[in-house]
C-alpha cells in the first residue's frame, strides 16, 4: 500500500517537471529599409501595425521602431506569443524617412525570426 501511494505522489511530480522544460524561443520581427539606390536607411521610422478584416474586430498591435546603422528596426514580440498559440500575425509596414516613404507587409511566425525589407522612395 505504501509503495502504491510513492507511485501515485511520484507520477504528478514528474510530469510537472518535463512540463516546465518546455522553452519558448523568440519571437523576432526584423524589418531592413533601403532606399530606391538599394543603400541601407539608418534612423527611418517604421510602423508594424494590424491591418484586419472587418469581421476580426479590431487588432491592438501598433509598433514603432527606428531602423540602426544596418537599416534594420528590430522588433521583439516573444513576451507577447503564448506557448501553443497557432500563429502569431500578419503585420503591416510603413517606413518613412523625412519625404520618403514605403510600404510592406510581414508575416510573424511564432518562435522565430522573421524578416522583410522595404523599399523608400519619394
Amino acid at each position: 500500500m505504501k509503495t502504491r501511494f510513492i507511485l501515485f505522489l511520484f507520477i504528478p511530480f514528474t510530469l510537472l517537471q518535463f512540463t516546465s522544460c518546455i522553452k519558448e524561443d523568440a519571437t523576432i520581427a526584423v524589418i531592413t529599409v533601403r532606399d530606391t539606390n538599394n543603400a541601407l536607411v539608418e534612423n527611418a521610422q517604421v510602423v508594424l501595425f494590424g491591418n484586419p478584416q472587418p469581421q476580426l474586430g479590431t487588432v491592438e498591435r501598433f509598433d514603432t521602431a527606428y531602423t540602426d546603422q544596418n537599416g534594420q528596426a528590430i522588433f521583439d514580440y516573444t513576451d507577447l506569443f503564448q506557448l501553443g498559440q497557432s500563429g502569431f500575425a500578419i503585420l503591416e509596414i510603413r517606413a518613412q524617412k523625412g519625404n520618403l516613404e514605403g510600404f510592406g507587409t510581414i508575416h510573424v511566425k511564432e518562435q522565430e525570426t522573421s524578416q522583410e525589407t522595404v523599399v523608400i522612395e519619394p
